[in-house]
């Protein structure tokens, strides 16, 4: 069930393998998706403003996961692309190892502190309560959703996107049959949506371990394995990518967070119309993701098998794709926008409805720039470079945090919704470099690599 991203046509490597991630991102997004949508209609405008403002908190957390797997699994690639089995096996226990100390830590420390978060971000008193229910949910959960990020992305890294995409979906279709069971026939409120979120996600990561143990036999780990796996050599190996790659989600998160504290002080109106606004433009986002996780496996394969022409190839021809595939979601969200809205509320709520309008306008005309963050990124990523993409990390940052503090106080919501474009230009601009001065060192070196093999 492993595929090897060394070997073909590059485009069409990359766009085969981009479709089942594109499906597998969009159903994880899926469920932010659902929770918002199901409690903003069967609960009400303040119980969707309830879940919606925990969003930032839950990328804070859920956000350093995703990094921290996804690093964590470029060095399993990487092994992958060298023909190392030994090596693989290794790595997968290095990153269980890791991911089980890092669950306990993030569960004690989110439960604990979510409350006072909430407060910090000056949640509104009218849907604290609402909010403390969903997030320490989620939250005592995490473990669920770190060793399913876990397996997903070793076997992405491995070659096979359609399998997680496939659990993913089942988890999703879960999850819709699930949540209204917990809301309209149980009558659990707000926590029964987080409850069925983390149900869900569970089933996901039994059938992710089934696929492992019966289809791929290059994981199944031997006693050796992880004794090496334990070593400080071993762990140190994926914790300098994966590490960096978490914190720089965090840091963007960060910024989110103090984004959702300006936006909590313009009342529940403004914060239920920027969480459905941003749960849409989570899923128009979702192509420009996949391609740039697509070039990180890619690449990762690819520079173990020390193919570095090809990788520049793959850019090249992932960027044009990704491209038009922001123009196209841009112009989509701009049309429809409206319709979309009403989703969510239904009628008799048109300031939701247009404040939703305006950032889901300025956010879509300023996709071609987050389509090339992901795959700057994502290469040098996938080539094990963490500095730069951190130090774009810090720049979204400061380009959110200042939106935030200044554009809000002049122009109020307005302001909120160019916080994301701001934070993609102020980060696209330190990884584009850093990748075009990588590629001139590394097609050299390929030069001489092929020439010392003939």
């Amino acid at each position: 069930m492993t595929k090897k991203l060394t070997e073909g046509e590059p485009a069409k490597l990359i766009f085969f393998f981009t479709l089942p991630l594109l499906a597998g991102n969009i159903f994880q997004q899926m469920y932010a998706f659902v929770d918002t949508l199901i409690v903003g209609r069967f609960l009400g405008v303040e119980a969707l403003a309830a879940v919606g403002c925990t969003g930032s908190l839950m990328f804070l957390m859920l956000g350093f996961v995703m990094g921290l797997t996804t690093g964590f699994s470029i060095y399993t690639g990487q092994r992958f692309g060298a023909k190392d089995d030994r090596g693989v096996r290794q790595s997968a226990a290095a990153c269980a190892v890791l991911c089980l100390i890092i669950s306990l830590i993030l569960t004690v420390v989110g439960v604990a502190m979510c409350r006072w978060f909430l407060i910090w971000m000056q949640t509104p008193p009218e849907i604290l309560e609402g909010a403390y229910q969903f997030i320490s949910i989620i939250y005592a959960g995490i473990i669920v959703f770190v060793f399913l990020q876990m397996q997903s992305n070793i076997i992405r890294a491995l070659g096979d996107s359609r399998t997680p995409t496939l659990i993913m979906g089942i988890g999703i279709g879960l999850n819709i049959i699930l949540e209204p069971v917990a809301i309209l026939v149980l009558d659990w409120g707000i926590p029964g949506a987080a409850l069925a979120t983390v149900v869900s996600q569970f089933i996901g990561n039994v059938l992710s371990f089934l696929f492992i143990l019966k289809k791929m036999p290059v994981l199944h780990t031997r006693r050796r394995d992880w004794l090496v796996a334990t070593s400080r050599k071993m762990l140190w190996a994926h914790a300098r990518i994966g590490f960096p790659m978490g914190f720089q989600t965090s840091v963007i998160a960060v910024g989110a967070v103090i984004l959702q504290v300006a936006l909590n002080n313009l009342g529940p109106t403004a914060v239920a119309a920027y969480a459905a606004s941003q749960k849409v433009d989570s899923i128009a986002t979702m192509p420009m993701m996949s391609f740039g996780l697509a070039m990180a496996a890619y690449t990762a394969q690819n520079y173990g098998a020390r193919q570095y022409e090809r990788i520049a190839d793959g850019v090249k021809k992932c960027i044009y794709m990704s491209g038009t595939f922001s123009l196209v979601a841009g112009a989509f969200n701009i049309i429809f926008g409206p319709d979309i809205m009403y989703l969510f509320v239904g009628e008799g709520a048109e300031q939701v409805v247009e404040y939703g309008q305006t950032y889901l306008t300025i956010n879509g005309a300023c996709y071609w720039i987050l389509a090339l963050l992901f795959i700057y990124r994502n290469t040098l990523q996938g080539l094990g470079q963490s500095t730069v993409p951190t130090i774009a990390g810090v720049m979204e940052l400061i380009m959110r945090s200042a939106a935030a503090i200044v554009l809000v106080s002049f122009w109020g919501y307005f302001g909120a919704c160019w916080a994301n474009p701001l934070a993609w230009l102020g980060a696209c601009l330190p990884l584009g470099i850093a990748y075009y001065a990588t590629g001139r060192q590394l097609i050299p070196e390929s030069v001489r690599h092929s020439a010392g093999r003939s």
